[in-house]
């Protein structure tokens, strides 16, 4: 009887955590279904059998789009690298270098102007 009357204050306590764990698995279940529903992955039912996409069809669509966009991504990776060949080639190119001159020598020159109005 005294084991009993330790644990009755806590009853209520313990019922009240055994609801609340119990419906964070279900907020916990709509969420993870949330998720495959935005990002694309197909749902399973209760024995695994998928639930979507629902045709073959679907997949096969679903797969030539995507091949259609990687192979965008592809062409277009290239052309990026292309483009950056070209900055490379010329950043390190002469002429980069010789703009460099030119503005060495404009500011030599004008060091000279000042220090011939100096005296």
């Amino acid at each position: 009887m005294e084991n009993i009357d330790v644990f009755l204050p806590y009853v209520g306590w313990i019922i009240t955590a055994g609801f609340a764990l119990g419906a964070m698995g279900i907020i916990a279940s709509f969420q993870t279904t949330r998720m495959k529903i935005k990002n694309g992955y197909p749902l399973e039912g209760m024995w695994g059998q998928s639930l979507k996409p629902g045709s073959d069809k679907e997949t096969a669509h679903r797969v030539t789009l995507l091949t259609q966009e990687n192979a965008e991504l592809r062409a277009e990776l290239g052309s990026m690298k292309d483009r950056l060949a070209n900055v490379e080639r010329i950043v390190t190119d002469g002429g980069y270098h010789l703009g460099a001159e030119i503005d060495a020598l404009r500011d030599r020159a004008l060091e000279n102007l000042s220090d011939k109005g100096k005296a």
